[in-house]
């Protein structure tokens, strides 16, 4: 593998006339399907540079980054970036499926968790530095709620599409 580019996060990297980006440091990436006790699934909306956009999704963040210890667990931090996004812990994580969310232009894989036994302990919005908006949608309401905010511009993450398949489920 031969290294074209590094940044202060990724890096360009080159292996068997392919090129992709890596992000060094990192273990994992992890996405929270997460349902509050009464029924809502809970949604971040931010503004992401590189689509130029608003996006919404489901909770996420990276294990291993600043945040968090090298050898972060990915549990681990599915639980921690629950809360920092959304101000809810959850009594248990299950791990439910994990891939490539783009295969053709990154080495990482996300790791998706279910939230189960939600308790609110904070506001959520994130850490210092990101403004992130938590969105309790009702899970009969989602689909129509997800076109609305589409339909004003916001970017809709395609796994929060998936998410609601698992969170509708038992």
């Amino acid at each position: 593998m031969r290294e074209l580019h590094a940044g202060r996060y990724l890096r360009l990297v080159s292996r068997n006339g392919w090129e992709f980006v890596e992000r060094p440091g990192i273990r994992g990436i992890v996405l929270v399907v997460a349902v509050t006790p009464a029924g809502e699934l809970l949604l971040v909306e931010q503004r992401r540079e590189a689509v130029d956009a608003v996006v919404l999704e489901l909770p996420a963040g990276l294990a291993g980054d600043d945040e968090s210890p090298a050898d972060e667990p990915l549990e681990e931090a599915a639980r921690r970036e629950l809360v920092e996004e959304t101000g809810w812990a959850a009594r248990s994580m299950e791990r439910i499926a994990e891939g490539p969310p783009s295969a053709g232009v990154t080495s990482e894989i996300v790791t998706l968790f279910r939230a189960r036994g939600l308790e609110r302990v904070g506001p959520g919005g994130g850490v210092e530095g990101e403004e992130i908006t938590v969105r309790e949608v009702p899970l009969a309401e989602a689909e129509g709620f997800l076109e609305r905010r589409a339909r004003e511009g916001v970017l809709v993450d395609p796994k929060v599409w998936a998410g609601l398949l698992f969170a509708r489920r038992p």
